[in-house]
């Protein structure tokens, strides 16, 4: 199972740390094993580490992302094209 690091910038990181949401909806999409970081020098910046079932499945729900994913997105304040993944090689 792959390990990958997805990074991106919020409007509220306290609100982004503290959000049910990437626990309600990403192991929807094979993610599991979850853990958040935040830049200390700027807090907008964070990530995520995960491991994923399947880097096809991701990739294509994140190229035209569901209803659901968007406004999970929104609610956590995430600046979708900030959005950049690395995959453990």
């Amino acid at each position: 199972m792959p390990t990958i690091i997805v990074t991106h910038d919020v409007t509220d990181t306290d609100h982004w740390l503290t959000s049910p949401k990437r626990e309600e909806l990403l192991p929807t999409l094979g993610a599991s094993n979850l853990r958040t970081f935040v830049n200390p020098q700027d807090r907008t910046k964070v990530g995520l580490v995960m491991d994923i079932a399947d880097l096809d499945v991701l990739f294509t729900v994140l190229a035209n992302p569901s209803d659901e994913l968007a406004e999970a997105m929104k609610y956590d304040t995430v600046v979708p094209e900030t959005m950049a993944i690395l995959v453990a090689s």
